[in-house]
């Protein structure tokens, strides 16, 4: 590997890594180029679409939409961060990546997870409003609530990275550079630092509780206001619509933090990287490619913003 010297110092530094990724499976590279690479293209499609619906379509131009149109956009990016790079070494067979381009793209990674927690947590408040206070809603979810809760989000995130990534560059790195993920995620970079980690790691305590537990909490407090308000309702049918409002997010808010969770509770040993890794594949390359399908599959509204959208497309009327 790409080390040198620093001047006036015995020890050398290193100026890039290896990540190991998939590497153990030889005879499957290919077979995972073609997954994942379809995986990317139907992702930035079923993106792109929901963020130009949301756009086009007057009808839905509501709070729901306008965060769910956030989250597309969001996504696009997310995945974009990762699987491009990682498309790339399953062609070349190059696994390697610059200290400073390691540093980006957790940076990136990092920011974007954490704006997806902030803004699960405001479409659940969102829900919560819409079924439990629904004489409030129009007052409380003006135009100019909504667009400060979707800035604070994005803005509040790109801050926080921006204070642990300043801290993060102050490591050095001098011993082993294999990093046995696909990606630059943050315990297996800082376990190869030679250097004092812990003021990372105490930032990155306290910033995970307020940035990611504290978001968790809301949505988990929202669905349980939002569950016991359907459950009374007398009617039958009642209950299916209120449900349906709220299905699809809480299964994309299950499925990102049920593999979110579970990668970072689980300790990062021998026995346990092999599965840690298949569940950072669902939060980092699933999650993005289940939410646009589970919105539009799902819902009444986009599939008929869908069909409007494809009917002003016809070339000739009644084909």
């Amino acid at each position: 590997w790409t080390m040198g010297k620093k001047e006036g110092e015995n020890q050398t530094s290193i100026v890039e890594f290896i990540l190991l990724g998939f590497g153990d499976l030889p005879g499957l590279q290919i077979l995972l180029f073609s997954l994942f690479l379809g995986v990317y293209i139907v992702t930035m499609a079923a993106n792109s679409l929901i963020v130009a619906l949301v756009v086009a379509d007057r009808d839905l131009h509501t709070p729901m939409y306008f965060f769910l149109g956030n989250l597309s956009c969001l996504e696009i990016c997310y995945t974009s961060t990762i699987l491009p790079r990682l498309l790339g070494s399953f062609l070349t067979g190059d696994r390697t990546i610059s200290l400073t381009g390691c540093m980006v793209q957790f940076y990136w990674f990092g920011f974007l997870a954490t704006a997806e927690c902030y803004l699960l947590a405001v479409m659940s408040y969102d829900r919560y409003l819409a079924i439990c206070k629904p004489l409030h809603y129009g007052n409380v979810m003006t135009g100019r609530f909504c667009l400060q809760l979707a800035s604070g989000s994005w803005l509040g995130s790109l801050l926080v990275l921006a204070i642990l990534i300043s801290f993060m560059s102050l490591l050095a790195f001098c011993g082993p550079n294999e990093i046995d993920h696909f990606f630059c995620d943050l315990t297996p970079v800082i376990q190869l630092s030679c250097t004092d980690t812990g003021l990372v790691t105490r930032t990155t305590l306290i910033f995970s509780s307020i940035n990611i537990l504290l978001p968790f909490l809301l949505t988990l407090a929202s669905y349980v206001c939002i569950i016991s308000t359907i459950l009374r309702i007398p009617s039958t049918a009642g209950k299916q619509k209120a449900f349906s409002t709220c299905s699809s997010h809480l299964t994309v808010v299950t499925v990102f933090y049920g593999t979110l969770i579970t990668v970072y509770m689980l300790p990062n040993t021998g026995a346990l990287r092999a599965p840690s890794k298949v569940f950072s594949v669902f939060y980092t390359i699933l999650t993005p490619l289940i939410n646009p399908l589970v919105y539009s599959l799902r819902n009444q509204d986009v599939k008929q913003a869908i069909q409007r959208a494809l009917q002003k497309c016809q070339v000739f009327p009644g084909t």
